[in-house]
Parts: C-alpha cells; sequence; structure tokens
C-alpha cells in the first residue's frame, strides 16, 4: 500500500499513528510528491478510522480471548488485571450460554478477591455463580453438579482460610455429596485431597493421614505410581501451611520409603509382564496339543455354569422379593413414625397451653409449679422456634461494650461471694438482634453462676472474626460439661432428670435462636479450666 504525503512534517507526523495497526510500517511507503493534495486527505482520513475503531469501546475481543488474557495477566502476578479481565470472560460466557468455562471465570473471580481479603465481593461472586448454574440446569434440564463442585471448593477454601471449621465443616459434607453422586474418579480423588487438607489445617492429623492413605491404595491399586508420588508431595505441602514441623519430617520420611519401594514396583511389574507373555505362550502351546479335550471340558463346564446361573437367578429372584416386601414394609413404618411425631409435637404444645390456666392457679413459690410453668413455656417456645427457622430475626446496629455491660450486670448480684464477672468488649457498633441476643447470653451467664464455686471467675467476650462474621464468648472456673453429655448438649428431650432442676431445653432453644441470627452456638471442647460457650454470628 503507497501513501503520497507532500512534505517531511507530515511523514512525521503519519509515523506518529502506525502503531495503531500493528502490521502497517511493513506495508507503509512514504513517497514524496509536490503537489498530491487528494491522496493526502484518504491518508489522513484512514489514520482517524483506525484510531477512532481502536478505542477501547470498540474492542471486538471474544469471551475465549479474555480468559487467555486473565490468564496470562494472572501467571505475570497483575492480579486487578486478571481479575478484571476474568469478570468481563464471565458476563460473556454467561450470555453466550457457556456454563462451564462462565464457572470457571466465576471461581477466578472469587479467589482473586479474597487473595486480597475482599470476602463479601467473593461470596458474592460464588452467589452469582451458584445461581447461573442453576439456570443452567434448567435451561439444559440436565444436572451439572461438576460445575458445582469448584464453586463448593472456592468457598470451603475461604471458610478454612477464615478459620471457621462449622462452615468450612458444612461445605466439605457439601462438596463429598457432589463428589459420591458424580460418577468422576477425578472428582473424589480431588475431594480426598480437600478432605485431607481441611483436616491438617484444623488439626485433625489422623483424619488427614486417612484420607491421603485412602488417596494413595487407591493409585496403588491402579499402579499409577506417579500419582503416589504426587500425593506424598501434597502432604509435604500441606504439612508446611499447617506449620506441623512434626507431620512435614513424618511426610518427607513417608516419601523417601515410597521412593525406593517404587524402584522395586517397577521390577516387580516387568517381571510380571515377562511371566504373562510366558505363561499366555505356554497356554497357547499347551492348547494346541490338547484341543479335543479341551472343548470336552468347555462344553461341560458351560453346562455347569448354565445350571449354577440358573440357581443364582432364582435365589436372587427369592431375595430381591423379600427386599422389595421388606422396603415397602419400612417406608410405611418410617411414614406412621413421622405422622405420629407431628402428631406428638401438636398433642404436647396443646397439653402445654392447656395447662397454663391451671397452673395459674396454683401457689406460683412452690418449686414444682415453677418448674412446671417454665417448663410448659419451654415447649411452646421451643416448638414455635422449630416452625419459624426460615425466618431470620431483624437486625440493628449497637454498641458491642455497652449491650455487654448491660447484660453482665444483669447477673452480678447473683454470683457466690469472691466471683468476678468480667467483660471484654471493644467499643464498636456491629448488627444484632438485642433481645434475643440478651436471652441467649443471659441463659449462658446464668448458667456460669449455677456451676462456678467462690473466687471463681466469669468472662463474657467479643471477638470480630472478620468483616461478616463475630463471637460471642461466655466462660466460667467452674466444673467442665461431662464427655457423656456434650454429644446431646444442644439436642431436646435427651435426659430424663426432675423438673425442679432444669428441664435441659434451655441450651436447644439458644441453638434454635443463634440460628435464626444465621450463627452457630458451640461448646469450645478444648477448654480445660471449666466450661466456654462460643456464639458464632454471620449477620
Amino acid at each position: 500500500m503507497i501513501f503520497i504525503l507532500k512534505s517531511e512534517n507530515q511523514r512525521q507526523k503519519a509515523e506518529k499513528y502506525i502503531f495503531l495497526v500493528p502490521r502497517m510500517k511493513d506495508y507503509l511507503t512514504f513517497v514524496e510528491t509536490k503537489d498530491n493534495l487528494y491522496m493526502k486527505r484518504v491518508f489522513f482520513l484512514f489514520i482517524f478510522s483506525v484510531f477512532f475503531f481502536s478505542l477501547p469501546g470498540f474492542s471486538q475481543d471474544d469471551s475465549n480471548s479474555l480468559m487467555k488474557q486473565a490468564e496470562t495477566a494472572q501467571s505475570n502476578r497483575e492480579y486487578v488485571k486478571a481479575r478484571y479481565l476474568y469478570l468481563q470472560a464471565y458476563k460473556k460466557f454467561a450470555n453466550e450460554g457457556n456454563y462451564e468455562k462462565a464457572a470457571d471465570c466465576g471461581v477466578n473471580v472469587s479467589a482473586l478477591y479474597h487473595r486480597e481479603n475482599f470476602y463479601k465481593e467473593a461470596f458474592d461472586m460464588l452467589r452469582t455463580t451458584d445461581m447461573l448454574i442453576a439456570t443452567g440446569e434448567q435451561q439444559t434440564r440436565k444436572s451439572l453438579k461438576s460445575l458445582h463442585y469448584p464453586v463448593t471448593k472456592e468457598r470451603l477454601r475461604m471458610y478454612i482460610k477464615l478459620r471457621n471449621s462449622a462452615k468450612a465443616s458444612d461445605q466439605l459434607n457439601i462438596l463429598e455429596n457432589i463428589a459420591q453422586s458424580s460418577e468422576s474418579d477425578e472428582l473424589k480423588n480431588d475431594f480426598l485431597y480437600t478432605q485431607a487438607n481441611y483436616y491438617y489445617t484444623f488439626g485433625m492429623t489422623s483424619k488427614g493421614d486417612e484420607a491421603i492413605n485412602k488417596l494413595i491404595s487407591t493409585y496403588k491399586e491402579q499402579k499409577d505410581y506417579d500419582k503416589i508420588s504426587e500425593c506424598y508431595k501434597t502432604l509435604i505441602s500441606f504439612a508446611r501451611q499447617a506449620n506441623n514441623a512434626g507431620l512435614v519430617a513424618k511426610a518427607y520420611d513417608k516419601y523417601i520409603v515410597w521412593a525406593d519401594s517404587a524402584k522395586a514396583y517397577a521390577a516387580q511389574e516387568k517381571y510380571d509382564a515377562l511371566k504373562k507373555q510366558y505363561d499366555e505362550s505356554q497356554t497357547i502351546i499347551d492348547d494346541k496339543d490338547s484341543s479335543l479335550s479341551a472343548k470336552q471340558y468347555i462344553i461341560i463346564g458351560l453346562c455347569v455354569l448354565v445350571a449354577i446361573l440358573v440357581g443364582v437367578l432364582i435365589v436372587g429372584a427369592v431375595v430381591l422379593m423379600r427386599f422389595i416386601l421388606l422396603t415397602r414394609k419400612q417406608k410405611k413404618t418410617i411414614a406412621i413414625a413421622n405422622e405420629h411425631n407431628e402428631l406428638k409435637t401438636q398433642f404436647i404444645r396443646n397439653i402445654s397451653a392447656q395447662m397454663e390456666p391451671t397452673l395459674d392457679t396454683l401457689d406460683g413459690t412452690q418449686p414444682g409449679v415453677r418448674a412446671l410453668k417454665e417448663f410448659s413455656t419451654h415447649i411452646q417456645e421451643l416448638s414455635e422456634l422449630e416452625n419459624s427457622l426460615t425466618e431470620p430475626y431483624p437486625m440493628e446496629e449497637k454498641n458491642v461494650a455497652t449491650f455487654c455491660e448491660s447484660v453482665a450486670d444483669k447477673i452480678r448480684d447473683k454470683v457466690k461471694p469472691g466471683v468476678t464477672v468480667a467483660v471484654n468488649a471493644p467499643k464498636i457498633n456491629v448488627k444484632i438482634n438485642p433481645e434475643k441476643l440478651e436471652q441467649v447470653l443471659l441463659h449462658l451467664l446464668n448458667n456460669a453462676v449455677i456451676y462456678t464455686p467462690e473466687d471463681g471467675k466469669i468472662t463474657l467476650e467479643f471477638k470480630k472474626r472478620g468483616a461478616h462474621s463475630h463471637q460471642f464468648i461466655v466462660s466460667d472456673t467452674g466444673c467442665t460439661v461431662p464427655e457423656e453429655l456434650r454429644e446431646n448438649l444442644f439436642k431436646p428431650f435427651t435426659e430424663i432428670k426432675d423438673l425442679t432442676k432444669g428441664d435441659g431445653l434451655g441450651l436447644p432453644i439458644c441453638s434454635l435462636i443463634a440460628t435464626k441470627m444465621n450463627g452457630t452456638l458451640e461448646l469450645d471442647k478444648e477448654y480445660t479450666k471449666g466450661a466456654r460457650f462460643v456464639l458464632n454470628l454471620h449477620p
């Protein structure tokens, strides 16, 4: 292509715009002439057009190109740029209906957000991606569980980083269901890696070893020795992430032992292969020598096999019929049990409501009457909570320090002599439901008052665990909760005792209230100086 320019000055100006068309310089030749106004105007019109359509608004990058650019930026550690490009690619893939690549981009966006501790944006991105996958399932009428897997795995990684073992455990269970229900061995093996990482992070070394050993056993059965070496390397990486020097040393020892064993396995495989070839050759020779007798034995064997198969089919049909009948009976029994359970709950509520007028006529100072009234109230409250778990409580901002002091003041006059009631809470505002939160904390504090001996200490603490996560902690120096009671501590109707000594419904009610506040109530099993209850909230 030849452009004719009039002067040196015009040539210099034109060369400034050559960068807009990367390959133009190879074809552009400047030829001077004394007077060619027409060609000069054509040239500058062309340069203006190239400049205009090269602006960002006219970018014609498709979704795959954006994704590749994002991967390149991420490998170059340009994380902000990579996040932006992944987000643009996500939107284009979503519009195109390419749910697999859209989910991949969405997970990468979330990972780059939470890399910079933008957890709200990261969780929102995962939630949006889950909704997109659900839309894809509706439109394609197919299950896309394999796409939910990386989304759930990324959410699990964030909860592990936040050290939220309860939420991480929930996501781990969801991840396990997806992996087990899928037909992909790759997903199942990846889940074992993820499970091991979770256990090692939260100090459950034995369970982490169990997951890794299960994975190694699978690869041993498949004789994939490279994958086994990768398992040991990954185990070393997990141990380093958990800052567990003992586990690092043990993993290295196992890896060294395996490296030596791998050579023996390889040699054994070669020997087995040669032996197999020899046996096959020998079998062929023997078959040719005794072909007639072999055919006779085959016919006899087939007849026997047919007879055995007929017998197995008959027995299998009988067993199947019995199983079907038993299953129907069990389904009917379960349905009756569920119906009776609902009727029992309704009956207890009705009895409780009918007891109130009678109890009001009795002497309220009597321990038995007071215990029955409290039991009746707890039954109704428990029933109402169970029927409204999906309806969260309204939240409002309160000063934590002021709120905690006001709650602690209500139990100071109840403590035994010498008992100290301490409050450790910063002067910050957080969103809570003051009435229900006070009900839970007062129950925990009153329990602490009962079990804390003289000269003991009761503490109410507040800790902020993240942008959208905080804890209220009640601890005392009394006796610890017995081991046999811990498992059913927050379950109603698991303990039979004198009602005047309590009905055992206080903690189950508190646990349901915590659930309605988008949180959990837990017993700190590692605390040994008394009892410690942790209320985790995620408003």
